[in-house]
């Protein structure tokens, strides 16, 4: 079981590429908070992730209301702001600008990317960004999003970047000539570079990190996550999984509550919930049949655990997606 893989499906990961910029300094390029254009640019969604992708050159990045300094990104890199904060692209760190909530919206006309042009001085330093925004379920359970810095600065790999640099100048050519499917095209592609973006992260955790995405690579925590990942709607026990698993029942609930923050029954109940979530919406699955989805033997005692951990009783989650 790909646990990662299976987080991103779970929480409907959806991704748009919506500014080619071509660039020359002096430049200043602020992006504002994602929850002031979310209505505009996925009216449906229920978190949006900020990215942007250096294909050229070199710029500095950085977010507005953080005390961190400035980032160089240079060609080849991705930065992704996961709380969807306002940030700032520029030719040099502290400059400021003002963001253009003009340019936020769903075209009906055109065809996305917008492409941008901010032409400082001719004979300055030029480079391209691309720039876009990554739609996903907050809750009720989305154990890599709470993981996640509020800023990942990741470089894309070298087996990955050629390949993706060459679908990111087909999809934005065929957004000239309005070509059927391009849109689509560019929504995968900002979903792999993200994927890419978070490869790399994984890869460059310093080893004492301890957070959800730093537990996919440890030994016992990722075979736990991937059993139960893999096999949700079976009644484990601490002590099954551990033995599955290979070590103590201690062992593998102080180990895994030291990297994911919660200890591992806690954490299966929360993800059957997720999934259980997932297949309510739409109204497709009665809730009896989605409480026995994800292992529940009491629809009673699915409607309690879900109406706690998600704050409505699962017939009413179920009616309010079915309205939208």
């Amino acid at each position: 079981m790909d646990v990662l893989s299976d987080v991103l499906l779970a929480v409907r990961l959806t991704g748009a590429v919506y500014f080619d910029i071509e660039a020359r300094s002096p430049f200043v390029a602020e992006s504002p908070p994602t929850q002031v254009i979310a209505d505009r640019v996925a009216a449906d969604a229920e978190h949006l992730i900020g990215f942007h992708v250096l294909t050229s050159g070199s710029c500095w990045v950085e977010a507005v209301d953080e005390p961190e300094p400035a980032e160089l990104l240079r060609a080849g890199e991705m930065v992704i702001f996961s709380s969807g904060e306002a940030n700032i692209l520029s030719s040099a760190p502290g400059m400021r600008g003002q963001p253009d909530l003009t340019r936020y919206y769903r075209p009906v006309s055109e065809a996305l990317p917008f492409v941008i042009d901010f032409n400082g001085d001719s004979s300055g330093d030029r480079c391209r960004i691309v720039c876009g925004y990554l739609a996903c379920d907050k809750g009720p359970f989305n154990p890599l999003l709470e993981s996640l810095p509020r800023m990942v600065h990741a470089p894309v790999s070298d087996r990955s970047w050629g390949w993706m640099t060459s679908l990111l100048d087909a999809a934005v050519a065929a957004s000239d000539e309005r070509d059927a499917g391009q849109e689509a095209m560019l929504a995968k592609l900002s979903e792999l570079m993200f994927l890419e973006a978070l490869r790399s992260h994984l890869d460059d955790l310093p080893p004492g990190t301890r957070n959800w995405v730093a537990g996919l690579r440890d030994r016992e925590v990722g075979a736990a996550l991937r059993l139960m990942h893999g096999r949700f709607a079976e009644p484990w026990t601490l002590e099954h999984l551990a033995r599955e698993v290979g070590i103590s029942r201690s062992s593998l609930a102080e180990r895994f509550s030291a990297y994911i923050g919660i200890p591992p029954m806690t954490y299966l109940a929360r993800w059957r919930l997720q999934l259980a979530s997932r297949l309510l919406q739409g109204g497709t699955c009665t809730v009896a049949q989605a409480a026995s989805a994800v292992g529940y033997q009491s629809e009673s005692a699915f409607n309690r655990a879900f109406k706690r951990q998600v704050g409505v009783a699962p017939g009413a989650w179920r009616r309010k997606d079915s309205a939208t």
